[in-house]
């Protein structure tokens, strides 16, 4: 089920992965228990102490007494490599009462969330006063839209050839007023299209594309669907909270396969961690989006080429694909899901929402070849790849050069490959990120 591989691709940077394989060592650990819902131990610090160390099963989840502030630690990590490597080193008994209390308090704290919930739904509340601000902000919003409209008209009159490094301010100056309009979604689409200024002339006329259809979708937005005003509302970057989308979105229970795990730094102290799922039966794709600041990691970890069982709760959308999910269960090694048409899929989601930045992909038997840059070949298609040679090169060392079983992303230009299995039903060989 765990690999060294799939515990190494839960470090939070390269340095994590390296120092925790440092600590792979028995005479590092005088204290090492397992039971089937969690491993512990005692890993001698420097100081008189030994750091207490523990990881939940059901998670991964870990907590660890030492004072760093990565998630998970080198500790956390070195524990699970144990564990993964040689099992039967571990005693078996009790679990020690700092272990049982940490256990207890994640079961407590799951049962105080789904309490605050419950309570959050029952609560009174008041509609009109509550249906006056989201009508001002609504307002706000729809008359930036209409200079937004306005401007982008100016834009394409003077041409794209007028455009150039020296004109972004004038974009700059645009993302401010949607900002203060409460559109900060939208006034980031600005930012993204001033930052690629001087790009190929169709590729800065598609995202102006965008731009004024989303204008065109605030103009009539009382006459679209419900769910298509929902997918406005999210590219205006004004979310749903957990609540809301509880009581509104549509839950599925399925057996999920973990196509991939990726995390990303997006700006300073805020990480973004993308976690990709397919449904053994359903046949339906889910993204898990969170975020984590200041260093302070994910407590909940997810394992890419295993299967778990879960309900998830989409969020509104004409193409639902973001997902909430709490308390998933590993059941075992997936075999990977066996999908005719990935383009199809793909072209179905676009049509219903244009907006969407990344679509998971599965491409099956894909080699990698070197024109003009890494491609990956199958089915008669060939796929620009975002990749770095090294990454390249040893996906190739790995599987000998032999056709892949890729899980990735599709941006609209190239594939992003997060996932590498040898053949299905195998724990992967390649993620990436992993140490």
């Amino acid at each position: 089920m765990l690999t060294t591989d799939s515990v190494l691709a839960l470090a939070p940077d390269d340095a994590s992965a390296k120092a925790a394989l440092g600590l792979v060592s028995a005479s590092k650990w005088p204290l090492r228990g397992a039971d089937e819902h969690a491993v512990w131990g005692e890993c001698q610090g420097s100081g008189s102490k030994p750091y207490q160390t523990q990881v939940d099963l059901a998670g991964p989840a870990f907590r660890c007494t030492c004072p760093s502030r990565k998630f998970p630690c080198k500790h956390g990590l070195a524990l699970l490599l144990m564990k993964v490597s040689d099992g039967a080193a571990f005693s078996g008994g009790p679990p020690p009462a700092w272990v049982v209390e940490w256990l207890a308090s994640r079961a407590e704290k799951a049962h105080k969330q789904e309490a605050r919930a419950a309570a959050a739904a029952e609560a009174p509340a008041d509609p009109e006063a509550a249906a006056r601000r989201e009508a001002q902000r609504w307002q706000r919003i729809e008359s930036a839209g209409s200079d937004l409209a306005r401007w982008l008209a100016d834009q394409v009159g003077t041409g794209l050839g007028a455009l150039n490094r020296a004109s972004a301010a004038a974009w700059q100056t645009m993302a401010a007023r949607l900002v203060d309009a409460q559109a900060p979604g939208l006034a980031q689409r600005v930012r993204e299209a001033a930052a690629h200024i001087g790009d190929a002339p169709e590729r800065t006329l598609a995202r102006l594309g965008l731009l004024q259809l989303a204008c065109e979708g605030l103009a009539r937005r009382s006459t679209l669907p419900a769910a298509e005003q929902s997918d406005l509302r999210t590219l205006l970057g004004w979310p749903l909270d957990r609540a809301d989308v509880q009581a509104q979105g549509t839950p599925l229970a399925d057996r999920w396969c973990v196509l991939a795990v990726v995390q990303d730094e997006r700006e300073p102290k805020l990480t973004e961690r993308r976690v990709w799922l397919h449904g053994h039966a359903s046949g339906r794709r889910a993204l898990l989006l969170e975020h984590a600041f200041a260093g302070k990691g994910f407590e909940q970890g997810w394992v890419a080429g295993v299967d778990v069982d879960a309900t998830l709760v989409f969020y509104p959308s004409a193409a639902p694909l973001r997902a909430l999910c709490e308390a998933p269960a590993v059941v075992g090694v997936s075999a990977l899901p066996n999908i005719q048409d990935e383009w199809q899929l793909m072209a179905a989601r676009v049509a219903a929402n244009p907006f969407v930045p990344l679509h998971p992909v599965l491409w099956r038997d894909a080699v990698l070849v070197q024109a003009g840059g890494w491609q990956a070949v199958a089915g008669g298609r060939a796929l620009p790849l975002a990749i770095t040679d090294d990454d390249a090169w040893a996906l190739q060392a790995r599987h000998g050069g032999q056709p892949l079983q890729l899980a990735g992303e599709w941006d609209g230009r190239r594939y992003t490959p997060l996932t590498a299995w040898g053949a299905p039903g195998q724990p992967p060989l390649w993620q990436r990120g992993a140490a």
